[in-house]
């Protein structure tokens, strides 16, 4: 297993993942993805779409506005309960969530629970803790035309909320889909995009950010076969971790979520956990969510979320399975199970073995001497022609071979062609194979 100060290097050094800010010292609990990295998440996040919403007839997808009327939190339970314990540090007055830096609790933790543990500050190492209070992670900001000023009604008015989840835009535009689609039970609506989640402490890498991308299904069901639909979906995510992302399912494990650590608006829960370089942490969640948002949907907006089952005419409301995964954990997922570290000869070498269908580059083509431009006109013929058949194939001529080959291995390129004297004579090229790093000739024409 990989440690997580080796992937997080390989991403800085290779432009996958950069510090928020970086150049002004960074801001926490922010990244930025540089040009390998945007590939990769893009591919993750398509394979994720084109796997449970294109290939599906069971399936729609929807975009909804980050910005959403204040009523969506109230009546989702957020603003009442969307809080972590916060614990202050009097002697350096650091703040952290409290059960993330003592083991054997969870978030429901009360101060004397806390204080009977005997933990110690991780920055000052002194044991002098404050109360612990409940923090709201909703970042809050202003709508509209508010000067810093106002006071009163005013301001109080204009408060909206960056979403703290995407699942929110799903069900208020269940009512839309039905409407306008009358889809058939069950049936998904799907949502990719940000949330904004003010962590207390963030930290581990991108696991626990204030910025960052979910993939969430809302499937509606009859109440009654929420337990067939919950199961069907739990083994359709293992297929797409294990096949489409290239996971070793010897590092999934699921856990069953006791009904005290559930979300208030779960009836059941199975969080998928992974073993990340740092530890075993959660992956994704699927839960039973009831009528829960839905029902509150209608006490708050007065307008009605039934459904007429198109076959008995029986009307009712949809219970809800509710499968999320956040973009960043499975990037950092897939980065972590793709991380090796190997001999080639005598010489140790770094190589992301990650499927074909995310590599960023499927080949790479360079001319084996960057001074001789018969060589380099071949291979820049090669390297047009694969990019009109493929697309996401790079070139390099930086340095020799050898160095190509490392630097390649290290992004996870699963093919390097190379251009050379021979090419000239037969149009045949040497393709270089990453995981095996076997080398065979291959007519150009069979590329």
């Amino acid at each position: 297993m990989s440690k997580i100060e080796d992937v997080v290097s390989l991403c800085k050094r290779r432009g996958f993942v950069f510090p928020g800010s970086d150049v002004y010292g960074g801001f926490a609990g922010t990244w930025d993805y540089g040009p390998l990295g945007v590939i990769l998440k893009k591919k993750i996040m398509d394979e994720w779409w084109e796997f449970f919403v294109e290939s599906r007839e069971d399936m729609y997808g929807v975009d909804a506005a980050i910005l959403m009327n204040p009523k969506t939190w109230v009546a989702s339970g957020h603003t009442a309960t969307f809080a972590d314990p916060l614990v202050e540090c009097k002697e350096c007055k650091s703040r952290f969530r409290a059960d993330k830096i003592a083991d054997g609790i969870n978030e429901s933790v009360s101060t004397e629970e806390f204080l009977d543990l005997h933990v110690k500050c991780p920055v000052c190492g002194k044991e002098n803790w404050g109360p612990i209070r409940k923090f709201n992670m909703m970042f809050s900001t202003h709508v509209g035309a508010v000067l810093p000023d106002d006071a009163g009604d005013l301001a109080e008015k204009s408060i909206a909320y960056l979403r703290p989840e995407t699942a929110q835009g799903i069900f208020t535009n269940y009512r839309n889909v039905v409407d306008t689609f009358y889809p058939s039970l069950p049936f998904g609506i799907a949502q990719q995009g940000k949330a904004f989640r003010n962590e207390i402490s963030p930290r581990d890498f991108i696991l626990r950010d204030r910025e960052c991308s979910q993939m969430e299904i809302e499937y509606f069901v009859k109440p009654d076969t929420w337990e067939e639909n919950f199961e069907k979906m739990r083994g359709i995510f293992h297929e797409f971790l294990n096949e489409k992302m290239g996971l070793d399912a010897s590092l999934i494990h699921e856990l069953e979520v006791a009904p005290e650590d559930r979300a208030h608006y779960s009836k059941r829960t199975i969080d998928y956990m992974f073993d990340y370089p740092n530890g075993t942490e959660e992956l994704m969640g699927l839960a039973y969510r009831t009528d829960f948002d839905l029902n509150n949907i209608a006490r708050e907006s007065g307008k009605s979320m039934d459904y007429r089952d198109k076959v008995t005419g029986e009307t009712f409301v949809p219970h809800v399975i509710e499968p999320s995964i956040g973009v960043e954990r499975l990037f950092l997922a897939v980065l972590s199970n793709a991380y090796t570290e190997d001999m080639v000869g005598d010489d140790k070498r770094i190589v992301l073995k990650m499927p074909e269908n995310l590599a960023p580059y499927k080949f790479c083509v360079s001319p084996l001497l960057k001074n001789k431009i018969e060589l380099v006109e071949k291979a820049r013929e090669v390297y047009v022609l694969l990019r009109e058949k493929y697309s996401n194939v790079t070139w390099d001529d930086s340095g020799n071979i050898g160095k190509r080959y490392r630097k390649q291995d290290e992004i996870g390129t699963p093919k390097c062609v190379v251009i050379d004297f021979d090419t000239l004579e037969d149009n045949s090229v040497t393709v270089r194979d990453r995981d095996t790093t076997e080398q065979i000739r291959v007519k150009i024409e069979e590329l």
